[in-house]
């Protein structure tokens, strides 16, 4: 969740091992049903450290990126990089960062020829990186009769699209699908939920992501399944949060606004750090029945899954980076998000599937099928 970072307005370990071309393994690409068919948007010689970087997300610290940085996405070892409210001086300042990072994507040591994931948190209300709209919470928005709320949620979509897409960046962490329980609950206590109600959760959140996409900004509907239950002391950035329901409430409650978000395209899902022991007794985003079994085969998503913060304190029993995105990995999470504001952490990360890759810890089916779907979000965006 990284909701106190949010609060900002404006956020073989170097492995040798090259393994150049893996073109046999490189000819699978998703279809729109899910399974796996001949053609891919991954080019055939990418080595080991390519394939892993393009499932991790970087973050910096200051208003500066860091030479190491630039020098893996130089190298293709990176998918993107995630902006925090530290980053951001001024929209010109981060406008000429991300030219910055996109003059290194273009290196012609790099043979991914997409452009990167560049994202933040932009939900609206209190949780802004970037001044401007949206300017309402989602909470403002969903306390309006229906129909207006409906045109404020396509107007903060394209709101957020513009603000977005005006710096350069083309991936909004947003919109937040949980629906919440109690007034000043988790989600409510920052006006980050639309409703009590899943039908008007999943309209608003619908109109959101539509608008929002349309205007050339890949939305991410977070946190699934949904994480309304969440008293306002449950915070999985600083602990363990478990969340007590039944798989008929998880279903027909918190994962109702997601079915409603993939029917409209949503290209990305961010995954929850709970636990929801009617499904499994491990934190969403690790674990296979929830990641697998409810986002991937019961909803029939599709499109790219993406952790929440890898350094959350809700992970801290599960080691260490590495560990923490092996596991993630496993479960089938495409994309890391390494948002400790330090390279460090995402060139760990990197490392460790590389390693998980090359050593055949991961499956190169299922790694290959990862890869795919995320170069083909950065290729559909500009």
């Amino acid at each position: 969740m990284r909701i106190q970072r949010k609060l900002l307005v404006a956020g073989a370990l170097a492995l040798g091992l090259a393994l150049p071309t893996v073109a046999s393994a490189h000819a699978l690409t998703t279809r729109a049903d899910g399974r796996e068919a001949v053609g891919t948007a991954v080019p055939a010689s990418l080595s080991a450290q390519q394939l892993a970087g393009q499932r991790v997300i970087y973050s910096y610290s200051g208003l500066n990126p860091p030479a190491s940085l630039i020098t893996l996405i130089k190298h293709g070892e990176a998918a993107g990089v995630i902006f925090f409210g530290q980053n951001i001086s001024s929209k010109t300042q981060i406008a000429a960062v991300i030219k910055r990072l996109e003059q290194a994507n273009a290196s012609p040591l790099n043979p991914v020829r997409a452009p990167l994931l560049l994202m933040t948190d932009q939900e609206g209300g209190e949780v802004r990186r970037l001044p401007g709209q949206p300017n309402l919470s989602e909470k403002q928005i969903g306390a309006q009769p229906l129909p207006q709320a409906k045109a404020l949620a396509t107007a903060a979509g394209q709101g957020a699209a513009a603000n977005l897409r005006g710096v350069g960046m083309n991936v909004n962490l947003a919109p937040v699908l949980d629906v919440y329980r109690k007034a000043g609950d988790f989600d409510d206590q920052f006006g980050r939920s639309y409703s009590m109600k899943p039908a008007v959760v999943s309209a608003l959140g619908a109109n959101m992501i539509k608008a929002q996409q349309a205007g050339g900004v890949a939305a991410a509907a977070k946190h699934f399944p949904g994480l309304g239950a969440a008293t306002a002391a449950q915070n999985t950035d600083a602990g363990p949060v478990t969340l007590h329901l039944t798989l008929s409430a998880i279903r027909g409650t918190d994962e109702a606004p997601f079915k409603t978000a993939i029917s409209a395209g949503v290209r990305l899902v961010m995954l929850s750090w709970a636990v929801y022991p009617a499904i499994q007794a491990l934190p969403a985003g690790l674990s296979p029945k929830v990641v697998q079994g409810e986002l991937r085969n019961r909803l029939k998503f599709t499109g790219v899954t993406i952790t929440d913060a890898l350094e959350a304190g809700a992970l801290k029993k599960y080691g260490s980076t590495a560990n923490r995105t092996l596991l993630a990995a496993r479960a089938g999470m495409d994309l890391i998000l390494a948002s400790t504001q330090g390279v460090t952490q995402g060139q760990q990360a990197r490392a460790e599937l590389a390693t998980a890759y090359s050593k055949g810890i991961l499956g190169h089916q299922g790694f290959l099928a990862s890869v795919n779907r995320v170069i083909a979000l950065r290729k559909s965006l500009k």
